[in-house]
């Protein structure tokens, strides 16, 4: 499963990034604010930085102000996915910026309809929001497992980019399903390494060292 970073915060994208951890970037108007930097600015200096796909939404609603927009974004690095919503106009975008040759994100997927209609327009990534769906008392990952069924049937192409990760066990369960990609805060990635019979183990072994007087260097 590839996994890509979701913030416009350039230094803890370069920290994961180090480490071989992020295949892409996925960004969003509140994660541009949040940053305070201007979008084309910052979304430049993201995908300057990562080599993988880099998400950049499109503020219009109307279908001919997102192409535009698309337009305007793409213009930006090679490497750039037109994130639009999961709309009639944001389905027309797809299609359209599908066509002139650029990976579009549909995002803001709650059903696998919605999936299926947007793999049928070209979209290069389904954005299923697990996070918002368990919010409201459905389980995510039930959604996420719909779609893999429905592409797997059919053999679409669109990737399954799991979005509003916020727990480990969403990485875990979402890895077993199927999603091709997910996307998550850097503190989410970062806690994936997190296990308290590591941390019981490392201490054991500290102490066993400390007694023993075992030094390498």
């Amino acid at each position: 499963m590839k996994f890509f970073v979701d913030t416009a915060e350039i230094d803890a994208i370069a920290e994961l990034n180090a480490l071989g951890m992020v295949d892409g970037v996925t960004t969003n108007p509140s994660l541009i604010k949040k940053s305070g930097r201007d979008i084309l600015e910052v979304t430049k200096e993201i995908c300057d930085l990562v080599d993988g796909p880099v998400s950049a939404e499109v503020t219009a609603t109307d279908a001919d102000e997102m192409i535009a927009e698309g337009r305007k974004l793409v213009e930006i690095a090679e490497n750039i996915a037109v994130k639009v919503p999961l709309t009639w106009d944001g389905l027309k975008a797809c299609k359209t910026l599908t066509d002139d040759g650029h990976m579009v994100n549909v995002t803001l997927c709650f059903s696998a309809n919605q999936a299926l209609l947007a793999a049928k327009a070209g979209a290069t990534f389904i954005s299923p929001f697990l996070g918002r769906l368990d919010d409201i008392n459905l389980d995510g990952t039930d959604l996420i497992a719909d779609i893999r069924q429905v592409y797997d049937n059919y053999g679409y192409e669109t990737q399954i980019l799991a979005a509003s990760i916020r727990t480990v066990n969403h990485v875990t369960q979402c890895a077993l399903i199927g999603a091709d990609v997910m996307t998550a805060p850097p503190a989410v990635i970062k806690a994936m390494v997190n296990h308290p019979l590591t941390d019981k183990g490392l201490d054991a072994f500290l102490a066993d060292i400390k007694a023993a007087g075992i030094k390498i260097l």
